[in-house]
């Protein structure tokens, strides 16, 4: 084993037994199965024959998930529906063994389903089932209150703040996340999408990926041009004060760079079987490497191996300790 894997097994190994706290949107994520044999009477559209139905956590949970499988101890500050989506999701949550305590069922408000149709192992439709409006101000003080507590007693070793835009995060409770763990000196690791975007200033990691990044700015970053990805870097940290940025490039790899740093580091070959999942792996990665004190580069590395190795299984699916591990020595 060389040098440098031998290091990046140590940081895994390190990994083991550190409080990740994940905050964020979480999702159910269904799989309607079966085939296609005729094309419906009643319009130009196929006829699918469901075989089987299945469920995963989505989003924070799915982040939750990762952080179990690679050793660490997820703790989940979500809403949910208190509905049958509701209900499924804690269900599979404790079948995972993640603790569903701080999981806040919000009455008169539903669930966020995707529905993934596939036939034949083909991705056909997408079907989601959301509520994106922001809570009443009686579940924010009580979510707030929630997260601040436990924040405060359990002295998490990083936070994960994952934002889907489905209504949960606003900025008073961003502020407030990190106006307390800077007090205590916990990381924050943050994947943003739209709405909340320029909320999350001077949180430790910030992890947009190339698109939300150009759409935030308002410009077009040509991820081949290290000059154009620079200047999207200093513009991001003006504005965001953040610590480390962490941006995703899809097949061109990822970007990190800090206040004296930066580099670039390329997308290893793989067999594509699904991106989905694939940002909730890279957060949980970087999250517990800032847990352990890893340099960026190195963050950066497991991160970008990580994210590509999930995407070569189907469906949304966690990576385990072992998975990345053996992935350090084959590359």
């Amino acid at each position: 084993m060389n040098i440098t894997a031998n290091n990046n097994k140590k940081i895994i190994e390190s990994f083991a037994g550190k409080r990740i706290m994940i905050i964020g949107d979480a999702m159910l994520d269904a799989y309607w199965m079966g085939k296609v044999n005729r094309i419906s009477p009643e319009a130009p559209v196929p006829v699918l024959d469901v075989q089987e139905k299945s469920y995963k956590p989505g989003g924070a949970a799915n982040v939750a998930l990762n952080i179990k499988s690679l050793g660490a101890i997820p703790l989940l500050y979500t809403i949910l529906g208190d509905d049958n989506a509701g209900a499924k999701m804690i269900e599979i949550l404790k079948q995972e063994g993640i603790k569903t305590n701080c999981c806040l069922l919000v009455k008169n408000r539903i669930s966020t389903i995707k529905t993934r149709v596939l036939s034949q192992a083909h991705h056909i439709l997408r079907i989601d089932e959301e509520q994106t409006d922001e809570l009443k101000v009686k579940d924010k003080l009580t979510l707030q209150k929630l997260i601040l507590k436990g924040i405060n007693e359990l002295k998490p070793h990083a936070i994960i703040i994952e934002d889907y835009d489905k209504g949960m995060l606003c900025q008073t409770l961003i502020e407030g996340i990190i106006e307390q763990a800077s007090a205590l000196k916990i990381p924050i690791a943050v994947d943003p999408k739209h709405k909340n975007f320029w909320y999350y200033k001077n949180v430790t990691l910030f992890k947009p990926n190339l698109r939300e990044l150009s759409e935030a700015i308002g410009k077009n970053i040509d991820a081949h041009q290290q000059n154009s990805l620079l200047e999207a870097d200093k513009f991001l940290r003006k504005k965001l004060n953040n610590n480390i940025a962490l941006i995703t490039l899809s097949e061109s790899g990822i970007f990190v760079s800090n206040k004296t740093s930066n580099y670039n580091l390329p997308a290893h070959v793989r067999n594509i079987a699904d991106v989905s999942g694939a940002g909730d792996t890279v957060i949980s990665v970087a999250a517990l490497c800032l847990a352990v004190n890893a340099n960026i580069k190195t963050l950066a590395a497991l991160s970008n191996l990580a994210g590509g190795l999930v995407c070569e299984k189907r469906g949304v699916e966690p990576i385990t300790k072992q998975q990345l591990l053996d992935e350090c020595v084959r590359v």
